[in-house]
Order: structure tokens, then sequence, then C-alpha cells
């Protein structure tokens, strides 16, 4: 397994941008575990750590949509210590264009998505 940066644990804070996206890609919590999979596989506690908000049933449940669509792949290693690894595939990767496009838009229009949401 290759070592990488730990994922901050406020990657996706009350500020994001991402969650005032008024679409989504795939489920609620999709786009954001296509983040943390964009620097390569991660281990289902690695997930955690920034996706703390998600419960383990319902990132469960992400992960497997996700495969299932074709977008991310699940590798079971033979070696114990290594577990279950994450990773984007090529379909999968061909998302973060489209997601950072879509983040970009989300932060120009903050103030607007806001005042929105609290009028109604």
């Amino acid at each position: 397994m290759t070592r990488r940066q730990p994922l901050p644990p406020d990657m996706f804070d009350e500020l994001c941008p991402s969650s005032l996206l008024p679409f989504r890609f795939g489920d609620k919590w999709a786009a954001l575990v296509i983040r943390c999979l964009e620097d390569g596989p991660r281990r289902f506690s690695e997930l955690r750590v920034p996706l703390h908000r998600v419960t383990p049933k319902v990132l469960t449940q992400s992960l497997r949509g996700l495969e299932r669509n074709g977008l991310v792949s699940r590798t079971v290693h033979t070696d114990p210590k290594l577990g279950v690894e994450y990773a984007l595939t090529q379909l999968g990767r061909s998302m973060l264009e489209p997601l950072y496009f879509a983040c970009a838009w989300a932060a120009e229009h903050w103030d607007e998505l806001l005042d929105a949401r609290d009028r109604s």
C-alpha cells in the first residue's frame, strides 16, 4: 500500500461548498467519497475521518452504489493488515472535473444559495 497524506478531518466542514449544491452526483455522499479517493486508494477507516457525519452503514451503502455504477473498485487484500481498499476507476476519475466545476459554482454562488435556503 502506498503511503499518502491522511485525509483531513475537516475536509468537508459546514463551509464546504459541496453542501450547498442544489443537485447531486449519485447519492447524498457520493461526491464526497469521490473527492476522498482522488489521490489514490483508501481504506474504509481512512474515509471515515473526513466523512465522520456519515454512519458506517450509509457509507457502506454509498460505496456499494459507486461500485455498482462502475465509479469505484473494491480490492480485498490477502494481507489482513491491508484489508480492503476502495479506489476510483477510470470512469470514476472522469467525474472529478465536473465535480470541481460544480464545487466552484457553489462557492461562487454561496451567498445566493444561503439566502434562498433562508427564505424557504
